[in-house]
């Protein structure tokens, strides 16, 4: 009579493979009261196809709220047709597997938490499970295949954490959003700036990406994301400024001469600020088609960045290796901060030994900093 089963095949390593299907299917054979949650994790080496085929149908007899499935396969499972015939679904989670809907499929009513990872599926049919989904509220897409375009159309969600390789990012129809780690790529093509990635006019990505957030209370930018919202003419402040961001977590380039004025227009776009963590890439900078290449010490602000972070108390920044860019930014933050109170930084976890060498240099040097607030205390990591 439990409402909740969950059934994980790596405790029943002592037992034979048949122990483990066999025990699923008597439980539900058995089971008298409707099943609320369904969780299975096994290998699909371990389970043939068809028993979870079979239990799949069983459970859409069963009025199922919320079904986990998550699969570490060696071929390539295909989800029955049956799963799409859920309609009390309210949690719905798969993990390596494809996701082929019917072409009948309207989407499920009840849904309000998505979380797919390592799926494949068409784009059209991602978007219109989104699309027909109107209650979903929670949304996590990582690394499926088959979905290159990231457009969001759902009126009620909140949540958004994606990784994957996108030509475009439209949330035009996700105004509810308060928060989202977005995780962007490029593909495997190291030269240029895919032409999905081009705004259609002389507007900015940041512009069109930012006039429809306006609830983010939470935002983490990760990879590449930073150097879409950079395409296009940046303006030095955001049209609707992000009145509700308290946390704002990014991924900076600082040999990328675009990326300190986009990060720029955020912050000054931010004034509920309270929290700003900052991931240094040390990548190679990709060839840009709109920017002109700019050594990589040069200064990265100046007195033109007049603005100040009225809320801002908490800082860290990571993976730094000491070049000029970063200091000057460093500066740049403790001089705009009233009301800082620690700024954490920490080197690069595998520092090149020349930089090992000078890092009581850098400690001393930002130690000796301005600081705006006279209780910010600045801690350094040693590497």
């Amino acid at each position: 009579m439990l409402p909740d089963l969950e059934f994980d095949e790596f405790d029943w390593r002592e037992r034979t493979n048949r122990e483990f299907v066999n025990m699923i299917d008597h439980v539900l054979l058995v089971h008298i009261v409707p099943i609320r949650k369904f969780i299975l994790r096994c290998t699909m080496n371990q389970v043939a196809p068809r028993d979870i085929d079979r239990w799949i149908t069983h459970l859409s007899r069963n009025s199922i709220k919320e079904l986990i499935i998550n699969l570490w396969i060696v071929q390539e499972y295909n989800i029955p047709f049956s799963l799409f015939s859920c309609q009390g679904l309210v949690r719905l989670e798969l993990l390596e597997c494809l996701l082929k809907p019917p072409s009948t499929f309207k989407g499920f009513k009840s849904l309000k938490s998505l979380q797919l990872h390592h799926v494949g599926m068409a784009q059209d049919a991602f978007e219109n499970l989104i699309r027909c989904s109107p209650l979903l509220e929670r949304l996590t897409l990582l690394s499926c295949d088959g979905v290159t375009g990231l457009r969001i159309d759902a009126p009620n969600l909140q949540y958004l954490e994606v990784l994957g390789e996108f030509d475009v990012v439209n949330l035009d129809s996700a105004s509810s959003i308060t928060e989202a780690e977005i995780w962007m790529g490029i593909g495997n093509d190291p030269i240029g700036v895919p032409a999905g990635w081009i705004p259609a006019c002389s507007s900015s990505n940041l512009l069109m990406i930012f006039d429809h957030l306006p609830h983010i209370r939470r935002l983490e930018i990760r990879r590449h994301f930073l150097d879409y919202l950079s395409l296009g003419a940046l303006p030095e402040k955001l049209t609707k400024p992000c009145q509700h961001l308290k946390a704002l977590s990014i991924d900076i380039c600082f040999d990328d001469p675009d990326a300190i004025p986009t990060a720029l227009c955020l912050l000054r776009s931010s004034p509920a600020l309270q929290e700003l963590e900052i991931f240094v890439d040390q990548r190679k900078k990709l060839p840009r088609i709109h920017s002109i290449v700019e050594e990589l010490n040069s200064p990265c602000v100046n007195d033109n960045y007049n603005c100040t972070f009225s809320q801002l108390r908490l800082v860290k920044i990571t993976e730094i290796s000491g070049v000029k860019a970063e200091l000057d930014f460093i500066r740049f933050l403790l001089l705009s901060s009233p009301l800082l109170e620690r700024m954490t930084v920490m080197p690069g976890r595998f520092p090149e030994p020349s930089y090992a060498d000078g890092f009581p240099k850098l400690v001393k040097e930002l130690l000796q900093f301005k600081r705006e607030s006279k209780h910010a205390e600045i801690i350094l990591l040693d590497p």
